[in-house]
């Protein structure tokens, strides 16, 4: 160590022993030492993300000790210290408002506390991104280290993919195939053990790209919570976080635009969710790296889908392990060109040495390049007089759906419908069913007002179900378009993320039940057919007025945060870096 610490500052400043002693004192009431708090130990914050409400982070309880063992061992001194709580599956209205909360709340304390370097637990989906974009503000040396997700599930040998058999399971009920105690059997067998969703939703989408990028060790992205290799990860984390101390290593020279591209085509070959693009712009813009929305499609449409899991594929997060994770799919990448192996990680080693000794595609889990699951499994980003950008993740177009709205001889990848707009999820549960609505196969399920303005945070809403009279009829998805969000765990071909919302002027607020709407994929366009006179004249104005927060933070959420496209940042946030540069003045 050819520097002092930043953690000196506060506990070993023999120019001002005053102060000193009244950073030290009330530390050593736990019983640690002053030659552990001044002997020239690395400090490392160890961010934890578990609590009660959060079932999905839980395991932390327990890897929490083997990442302090690793620290310990390596010579540092570890100090866990609680991260706000984040669980997609409970917070009302949205986890969503909670992931730039979060994001404040970690960087406040890397900024004020005496520590040299960090380690976030993460896990569910929000925890990942609130790191990542805490990590590259405050660029104290820092790694991502994931709880993994849970360990498959099944039902009388029915595989039950988490989150993702809640969308069929939903279907099925509506359908009349099952009934009430089935269907809670069906949830209830989808959580079988600690761990995040075991499908390839947002939670294990964002830890495997943590990884992409760099952030963390390699080969620990997919390692199940209850494994033995998940506590052996833990302690090897612990003692790389002192070692990145020691060679001065941070976030800023790690998540470069390079490495930031290399997880757009991770992204594709995983079949990732559509909630990484906004996690992965934002984690951009706090890092001072142009990455643009459209850049998901140049960088990522052409590739193919390698990882067959739920919801694009039929396996489950202990086969992908098994098959060698997320090592295996970034080594056959770079094997064939398609991704950057220069970029350096946390390890300390490139991209391309991480996955040097990566087994090889089994060709059942994760498939090779030239046969893999899907050819161009990319979002495509579609603009018109709806929107200014909104994703469709190509992955998930099931061959029905391909049949039934894109397969028209001479328009190929092209599709007319009449809209049906629902104001809120609360509007569309009160009418789906209602017949007057005159809901058929040639329907546009539209929803908006449910932005990061409107909802507020972006609500998970747009994968809407058909009437019940449709679902009994075996027509059990219909196109659906929308300003918010839907899970990662979905699999409906839905065009999400439309923005600007309705509540920010978007082209939403203008369409009215009964409009035609004509997407086109191969231009990349979906448009109101309205006349441009008539549309402009349209009555906007019930969009004009935000909704008022509920909460002091929904209040300042809404009134700071911007537009999913652009990453839902709180904006004048993504003008601070590199804050812990700076030592903050002396409290007292």
């Amino acid at each position: 160590m050819t520097t002092r610490l930043r953690s000196e500052q506060w506990w070993n400043e023999p120019g001002n022993p005053g102060m000193t002693a009244l950073y030290l004192e009330r530390f050593l009431n736990s019983g640690l030492t002053p030659g552990e708090l001044q002997g020239g130990r690395a400090v490392i914050g160890i961010a934890q993300s578990a609590s009660d409400l959060t079932p999905c982070n839980r395991v932390h309880l327990e890897s929490v000790k083997r990442l302090c063992d690793g620290v310990r061992d390596a010579g540092g001194l570890p100090l866990v210290f609680p991260m706000h709580p984040i669980q997609e599956s409970a917070r009302r209205p949205t986890a969503a408002l909670d992931r730039n909360l979060a994001y404040l709340g970690l960087v406040e304390i890397l900024h004020g506390y005496p520590l040299d370097g960090v380690i976030f637990t993460t896990g569910c989906d929000k925890t990942t991104p609130a790191a990542l974009m805490a990590a590259v503000t405050c660029n104290l040396p820092a790694l991502i280290f994931n709880g993994g997700p849970m360990l498959n599930s099944y039902l009388d040998g029915e595989v039950a993919g988490a989150g993702t058999i809640i969308w069929e399971a939903r279907r099925r009920l509506a359908a009349g195939e099952i009934d009430e105690r089935r269907f809670m059997d069906l949830l209830a067998a989808s959580a079988p053990s600690v761990g995040h969703c075991n499908v390839m939703g947002t939670a294990l989408s964002m830890n495997c790209l943590a990884e992409a990028l760099g952030m963390a060790l390699p080969g620990t992205a997919q390692i199940p919570g209850p494994y033995r290799e998940r506590g052996q990860a833990a302690h090897a984390a612990g003692k790389r976080i002192v070692a990145m101390v020691e060679e001065d290593l941070r976030p800023a020279t790690i998540l470069t635009r390079t490495a930031l591209l290399n997880g757009i085509r991770v992204n594709t070959a995983l079949g990732g969710s559509t909630n990484c693009p906004p996690h992965i712009i934002a984690v951009a813009r706090h890092a001072g790296v142009d990455l643009d929305i459209r850049d998901w499609e140049t960088f990522g449409h052409a590739l193919p889908l390698l990882v067959d899991l739920q919801p694009a594929g039929a396996h489950l997060g202990e086969d992908f392990h098994r098959a060698g994770g997320l090592p295996t799919v970034m080594a056959e990448l770079l094997r064939h060109g398609l991704l950057d192996g220069t970029p350096l990680t946390v390890s300390g080693k490139t991209v391309a040495e991480n996955v040097a000794a990566a087994p090889l595609p089994d060709g059942r889990v994760i498939r090779t390049v030239p046969l893999p699951l899907r050819e161009q499994a990319g979002f495509l980003v579609l603009s018109g007089n709806l929107f200014e950008a909104a994703l469709l993740k190509t992955s998930v177009i099931s061959a029905d759906f391909r049949r039934r709205y894109l397969s028209e001889p001479g328009a190929e990848e092209t599709f007319e419908c009449r809209a049906v707009v629902f104001d809120s999820p609360e509007d569309y549960h009160a009418r789906i069913d209602d017949a007057t609505l005159a809901i058929d196969e040639t329907t546009l399920l539209v929803i908006r007002g449910c932005g990061t303005l409107g909802f507020p945070g972006s609500g998970e809403v747009v994968n809407m179900l058909p009437p019940e009279a449709l679902v009994r009829r075996g027509i059990s998805e219909l196109p659906t378009l929308g300003d918010g969000r839907q899970s990662g765990t979905a699999a409906s071909p839905s065009i999400l993320n439309a923005s600007p919302e309705a509540f920010a002027g978007g082209g939403l607020a203008r369409l009215r039940t009964g409009d035609r709407v004509r997407v086109d994929l191969g231009k990349r366009a979906v448009d109101a057919l309205v006349p441009p006179a008539e549309w402009a004249a349209r009555d906007t104005s019930a969009w004009d007025a935000v909704p008022p927060g509920a909460t002091p933070w929904q209040q300042l959420y809404r009134d700071h945060v911007g537009q999913l496209h652009t990453g839902g940042c709180l904006d004048f946030a993504c003008t601070f870096r590199d804050v812990c540069r700076t030592v903050p003045r002396h409290s007292h």
